[in-house]
Formats: structure tokens, C-alpha cells, sequence
């Protein structure tokens, strides 16, 4: 597939990163760093223009392409970029937003004519992603497949875990009878597909599929509680933690510090639910004045990474239950356990898998990646020509660094075994690590 994507900052620059492992990729920058930069780490044809100009689009051949992805900072650019790749006769077009407005349903310009056949507003998929880890909040990470039918949560283990330094086949028929699975262990920037033999020790994370009904006695059996939110700060009142307060306010007390004057004052009008504090989220005494050791969580969500890590591992000094830190350098992700973060979100990641999903939609209906994890989830949809439809999966050459968590046959949840037999239709959610990853899919093809 020939895709052209506009943009190469953290977000193009981790989609072409993604992309060009299966696609034929071109991507245009006009920063001459980041497109030197995107030239000498990235299996893709750079060209340095302004990927408005409809001369340097002929020259990356727009009208080839499969698929354009703008994601450049500048929503009307990118909304321009794929209005041109529409008249081009570009089959999909896709943009990233930050005006929320351009997504209503009420906005004077309908959809169909405004340009992309896909929106993504990475501030709203992150504030709901956050939201998720607010609402579970023992766990790590928390991604929802089929609406909500299936959930993939991460559990950090403590040392209190009645789980730890017990084979898992030997866990007991309390586990083993849950519709649920284990399909991963991250240790010590590890990640294990686990096998029967695997034994659980303290500081492990576990990533476990389930439906929704047993997530509540899945998270007792790890030895963890969730903590009951009424009150949460959150440090950073951008687009971000704008979203999180509207979500929560109506039945949680929130409180906002913001840094800077202009801004606090303008998000206090927007949000009269809300109490906005003006002041360095960092000061520990500023912290103490406006009560955090009563808190039930802390979230950082400013535009510095170093900010948010640095304030979420303050709160967690402070014994504020639940912490969540927006992280977008990748290179910092695989150490946020380690140094004792909580729960991480990466708006790149994030925004990289929307797109992912789109263009991949026709074998898949779900895929994410997961911060610090060096795998991916994918909610595929076999057809009648997949080769995992014609025997039972025991039978099945299945790729041993990847595991099948869960079956969705007929809106029921399976939890798949030996004999299972994957049907014409079927989704399948599957935790694949990357030397994996070309093997599932042929299975799917």
C-alpha cells in the first residue's frame, strides 16, 4: 500500500515509523531537521516542502497514493491536505484535529465535505484513555475491545500478590474458571508470553483479557483494591486536562493547576465545575496548601514530559493513591516502571494506533500498543479465506511469541483452548510480540 504521510513531527514521525515495516511510505516535512532527521532513521522517501503546496504533493505522487495521513499541528492544513487528496481521487484521507469544534455534529460544514474520511483528535482520545484509568484504577493500562464486551488490563503485582512464586498452571480452579487470560508479563523491560511453567514475582506487570463482568474479581485475586475517586488534581489545563474535567466533574471534585495566568483564567470560565488554581504544579508546598494528600488521584498532563514525571512521582511520594502522567518521548516509556510511576498514557502512541486501525480496518477491528511494551494487541476479523479458520488452534502453526487472549463468535466472549475452532467472522484478539507480528497476520490473510 502507498501511503503519504505530511508531517514528521512526534506523531508522523512514529506513524511512518510504524508503517513502513509493511507499507510503501513517503513523507514530507518542511522542518529541513525533522526531515533530515526523518530521512536518516526512517525506512521512507523524505522530501523537505510544505505539504500544502499542491506541486510538492505531484511531486510525492498524491494521486498514487492509498491513503494520506496530515498530521501535521496545523488543523487547517491538514483538513486542506486531505480535501486535495479527495480531488485527487486519494481512496482515504485522514486528519488530525485539535479543534474539537470541526467534529461536532453541528458545525456548519457537514462531514462528507469537509475533507478527510477520518478525524482523530489525539487531546480527546487521550483524556479518554485517561478516563478509563481513572474509572479502573488498580490498574495500569486499561483498553476496551467490542465496545466494551473485552478488556486487556495491566496489574503491577506487589509483593503481597497471593499469585507470586506459583507456577500458572498451578494457580487453581479460582482463576482457571474465570472467562479470562493471561497473555502477557512485562519484567524488567521484558516482555514474556507467558507458558504454564511462568512463575509471577513481586514487581511483574501483568496483562490480563477478560470480560467485563469479572474485571472486579480478577483485580482482587492479584491481591490489589481499586481506590474509590472523589477528588483529583490535575496538573496541566490544556486541551487535555480540559476533556478529563468535563468527563468527571458532574460526580468528582476536581481541581486544576495551571501555569500559566491567561489560561487559568480562561478554562475557569470554561469549566465553572472545576476549581482552577494558578501556580507551578512542581512546588511541593503549593501541592500541600491546595490539599493533595487528600486526593484520590493526580494527573499530569502539561506539555513537558520531565514535568509530568517529575510531579506524578511527587504525588507518589506524597501517598496519593492513584497517579496517571502523560509521557509522549518514547524513549522515556520502557523506564516509567522502574523509577515507580503508576499508569502512563502516550498521546503518539495513542493517535498511532487510531490510524493503524483505520487503514487496517478490513482484517482488523482493533489495535493498540501499549506504553514501555514492546508488543501490540490486535482484534482481528478472520474472513473465510484465513488459514486460522480451517483446523482447531491446537492444530494451528501458531507463532510461540504470540497468544490468543479472547474469541468473539456469534457477540459471545470465548475464551479460547486446543479444540477451539476459529470461524468465517469471527474477532480475535491476539498480544503478539514484533518478531510475531508477519506470522499472525498471514494466518488472517
Amino acid at each position: 500500500m502507498k501511503i503519504l504521510t505530511i508531517g514528521a513531527g512526534t506523531i508522523g514521525f512514529q506513524l511512518t515509523k510504524r508503517l513502513s515495516q509493511d507499507h510503501d511510505i513517503t513523507l514530507i516535512d518542511n522542518d529541513p531537521v525533522k526531515a533530515k532527521r526523518a530521512s536518516e532513521q526512517l525506512d521512507a522517501f523524505v522530501i523537505e516542502g510544505h505539504g500544502g503546496s499542491y506541486e510538492v504533493l505531484k511531486k510525492a505522487n498524491l494521486s498514487r497514493a492509498d491513503v494520506v495521513a496530515a498530521m501535521t499541528n496545523d488543523d487547517e492544513l491538514n483538513i486542506l491536505i486531505c480535501q486535495m487528496a479527495k480531488r485527487a481521487g486519494v481512496p482515504s484521507a485522514i486528519a488530525r484535529v485539535r479543534n474539537y469544534e470541526y467534529t461536532r455534529p453541528d458545525f456548519i460544514i457537514p462531514r462528507h465535505e469537509l475533507g478527510p474520511d477520518m478525524i482523530i483528535h489525539p487531546e480527546k482520545e487521550t483524556a479518554d484513555a485517561i478516563h478509563r484509568l481513572i474509572r479502573q484504577s488498580a490498574a495500569t493500562d486499561v483498553i476496551e475491545f467490542e465496545n466494551g464486551k473485552i478488556h486487556l488490563i495491566g496489574i503491577r503485582l506487589e509483593g503481597n500478590s497471593p499469585i507470586l512464586r506459583i507456577p500458572l498452571k498451578n494457580l487453581g480452579d479460582e482463576i482457571s474458571e474465570l472467562p479470562m487470560r493471561i497473555v502477557a508479563i512485562n519484567r524488567k523491560e521484558r516482555t514474556l508470553i507467558p507458558r504454564g511453567d511462568d512463575i509471577l514475582v513481586a514487581g511483574d506487570q501483568l496483562f490480563v483479557l477478560c470480560d467485563t463482568q469479572s474485571l472486579p474479581e480478577i483485580i482482587r485475586l492479584t491481591g490489589k483494591a481499586d481506590t474509590r475517586i472523589n477528588n483529583v488534581m490535575i496538573l496541566g489545563g490544556g486541551l487535555i486536562g480540559q476533556f478529563i474535567a468535563r468527563e468527571i466533574s458532574e460526580n468528582i471534585h476536581v481541581k486544576i493547576i495551571e501555569s500559566r495566568k491567561a489560561k487559568s483564567e480562561e478554562i475557569a470560565d470554561l469549566l465553572p465545575k472545576s476549581l482552577i488554581i494558578h501556580g507551578d504544579g512542581t512546588d511541593i508546598d503549593l501541592l500541600a496548601v491546595e490539599g493533595i494528600t487528600d486526593m484520590d488521584a493526580f494527573v499530569a498532563v502539561t506539555g513537558s514530559d520531565e514535568t509530568n514525571i517529575i510531579a506524578t512521582l511527587v504525588a507518589r511520594h506524597l501517598k496519593v493513591p492513584r497517579t496517571i502522567a502523560l509521557v509522549n518521548n518514547t524513549e522515556y516509556l520502557p523506564i516509567t516502571p522502574t523509577i515507580g510511576m503508576d499508569a502512563v498514557v502516550s498521546k503518539q502512541l495513542i493517535t498511532v494506533n487510531a490510524v493503524l486501525r483505520y487503514i487496517r480496518h478490513q482484517h482488523v477491528a482493533t489495535i493498540a500498543t501499549l506504553p514501555g511494551v514492546d508488543a501490540q494487541v490486535v482484534e482481528y476479523i478472520a474472513s473465510h479465506k484465513s488459514k486460522i479458520t480451517r483446523k482447531p488452534l491446537k492444530e494451528t502453526d501458531f507463532p510461540k511469541h504470540a497468544i490468543v487472549g479472547a474469541v468473539i463468535q456469534d457477540e459471545a466472549v470465548i475464551i479460547p483452548r486446543g479444540d477451539t475452532v476459529i470461524q468465517p467472522g469471527d474477532k480475535v484478539v491476539i498480544f503478539s510480540l514484533p518478531q510475531a507480528i508477519g506470522e499472525v497476520e498471514k494466518l488472517f490473510k
